[in-house]
């Protein structure tokens, strides 16, 4: 079942009573009572907002993953549960102790999955996505040759234009696609951890400054999601490297939205759920191939759905 995002951006105090959300508004002296168990993402994104020990204890075994924003109202920190799954110890042993062949080919199979997102990307923004297709059949086990930057720098040139460089702190749209990933992010890391698995572990990414390289590997193939709701924004709304209220919405509503996996139509924030749960059993040797969610053919106009 697809789990709401509930996002505060004014002064509340959030606690729990009988076990529900409860949001006093700080300005009105207003109280409103939310179930819990619809949530999956809670975003706290002003300075004013207090909330309880209590309340964060409950959203912990919730497994709700709760993402603060920093003063630029980006998504910088994020909270989440240590022990989630019934046999969390069992499936920990299983990632530590996954050979290197085998998270070789699990990231020959992310790569080949996100070229072809990217490449169905190119083909809904009206552009021939036959380089991509044949990047995708090349790509070899741990991705030797590096056919994810090959693809990468055709990809986002394609998409955005020929001057466009993808850099964290260059300009627009790069704020847009920082913004969109780090939900993305949010989103991978709460079900990884729902599944039981360790998400400083990852299957390629190994920085040791990176406390969610699991959550950064099994992202990638979700990322042309993200990139074609920003095609669309830029196509649609003239000021749209201002990350307003509402744009901000849309990538949280991203989530949402319909994909396709495993020959079925499913809510990205499931699909996720499902890869995650795929994974799992990769390590525990129940399950050979990690099977990714593709983009849908969307409508005729080409805009990305609303949700």
């Amino acid at each position: 079942m697809s789990k709401r995002i509930v996002s505060f951006s004014n002064p509340f105090h959030l606690s729990t009573r009988l076990g529900q959300l409860v949001i006093f508004n700080k300005e009105t002296d207003d109280e409103i009572i939310r179930s819990i168990e619809d949530i999956g993402h809670l975003v706290i994104d002003h300075p004013q907002i207090t909330f309880t020990t209590g309340l964060m204890q409950v959203l912990a075994e919730a497994n709700i993953a709760v993402v603060f924003c920093d003063v630029r109202h980006h998504p910088s920190s994020m909270l989440l549960h240590l022990d989630t799954h019934h046999i969390q110890a069992e499936r920990f042993r299983a990632q530590v102790n996954a050979s290197e062949p085998m998270k070789k080919q699990l990231w020959q199979q992310t790569i080949k999955a996100k070229i072809r997102n990217q490449a169905k990307v190119l083909e809904l923004a009206g552009h021939r996505p036959l380089t991509l297709l044949n990047l995708s059949n090349k790509v070899t086990s741990g991705d030797s040759t590096n056919c994810e930057a090959q693809a990468a720098r055709i990809y986002f040139r394609v998409l955005f234009g020929e001057t466009f460089l993808r850099e964290r702190e260059g300009p627009p749209p790069n704020p847009s696609l920082n913004y969109g990933y780090t939900i993305l992010r949010a989103a991978v890391a709460r079900a990884l951890v729902g599944s039981g698995l360790m998400v400083t572990l990852g299957i390629h990414h190994h920085n040791k400054y990176n406390s969610f390289a699991l959550a950064d590997d099994i992202m990638e193939p979700f990322r042309p999601f993200t990139d074609w709701l920003i095609y669309n924004q830029i196509r649609t709304i003239p000021d749209y490297h201002n990350l307003t209220k509402e744009r901000k919405q849309e990538f949280f509503q991203l989530l949402y939205s319909d994909c396709r996996w495993n020959g079925q139509t499913s809510p990205i924030d499931v699909a996720i759920e499902s890869v995650s749960a795929n994974l799992a059993k990769c390590f525990e040797g129940s399950a050979k191939k990690l099977v990714y969610p593709e983009l849908p053919d969307y409508a005729e106009n080409r805009e990305f759905p609303k949700p």
